[in-house]
């Protein structure tokens, strides 16, 4: 790796990763980037300078850091270990940072695969949305060595508001899983007190302020019921297929440690109802939306 910026292999082009490559190429970052079948963002950034890869190989080859941000674990796999992957252009010191929201099982082989082969791994998965994404505000959850950290924080910061170093290789990604636990697990629980307190008969707007004046309220509380009683369900921009996703991920975690988890399978599988009764594709918010399906009772609009 030169002495100047590193430069940067970027594969996932889709809702985050648009806005965290546009970063990296606005702050100056040789940037490559892997073809994705929707065009636009690529055509976007290789105005903007960057370059294109056909394969993630390719891009590994080009790049002394390769980032990627895809939507679950298989994807990843196929990225790392496909016959065109980022291992195959592997080489001493090589960076990988994985930023998907991925399982601990595979990423824990990862990193011994990438290590057999001389390449340092990260993972950094991120929070908040696409709008923080382009605006370079995201927060990250990385794990890694210190070394690689120290090497990896002036990356992520052209796309990280804040950059949390919370352990080594592997950790990022438990540390997001128990947070997803957490924020979804409110989700669950909001949606169904609306949906008591409105059969209930009760002022869903003098509810709400209770809520907001107590020990109960949340910024997960803010984003949810407002919107909900708008009727938009949008407040908290995640959608709700991808939280499913995190929530059987969350589960499979707390199996492989052998720690009872019936939150956490309760909460799971009221996100997969809600994503039969069609509402994988909205986001978290259509929980409310869910609910009143299920129970025959609608919330009160504003």
């Amino acid at each position: 790796m030169s002495a100047g910026k590193p430069r940067i292999g970027f594969i996932g082009l889709g809702a985050m990763g648009r806005g965290m490559a546009r970063n990296l190429a606005a702050k100056g970052f040789a940037l490559t980037i892997v073809g994705h079948r929707n065009r636009a963002p690529v055509d976007d950034l290789t105005s903007r300078g960057a370059a294109e890869a056909k394969t993630p190989a390719e891009a590994a080859e080009k790049s002394d850091i390769v980032i990627i941000c895809v939507t679950e674990t298989p994807a990843v796999e196929e990225i790392v270990y496909g016959t065109v992957g980022v291992l195959k252009a592997a080489r001493k010191d090589l960076i990988l940072i994985d930023c998907t929201t991925s399982e601990p099982v595979s990423t824990d082989r990862i990193i011994a695969d990438c290590k057999a082969q001389g390449v340092r791994f990260a993972d950094a998965p991120l929070a908040r949305s696409p709008k923080e994404a382009e605006e370079g505000r995201l927060n990250a959850m990385v794990g890694a060595d210190a070394d690689t950290f120290t090497v990896i924080e002036p990356v992520l910061k052209a796309f990280c508001e804040n950059i949390f170093h919370v352990g080594g290789p592997g950790s990022g990604h438990k540390t997001k899983l128990v947070y997803n636990f957490l924020t979804m697990g409110q989700a669950a629980l909001i949606s169904e007190a609306l949906i008591a307190a409105a059969k209930s008969g009760l002022d869903l707007d003098a509810f709400c302020k209770v809520v907001s004046a107590g020990g109960a309220n949340s910024g997960i509380f803010q984003m949810i019921a407002p919107s909900a009683l708008a009727g938009t369900y949008d407040g908290l921009k995640f959608g709700l297929d991808l939280a499913r996703k995190d929530l059987r991920y969350y589960t499979h975690l707390t199996e492989h440690l052998g720690l009872p988890g019936f939150l956490g399978e309760t909460v799971h599988q009221s996100f997969v109802l809600a994503s039969a009764l069609g509402y994988g594709g909205q986001f978290v918010g259509s929980m409310v939306a869910a609910q009143e399906k299920i129970t025959g009772t609608a919330i009160a609009r504003r």
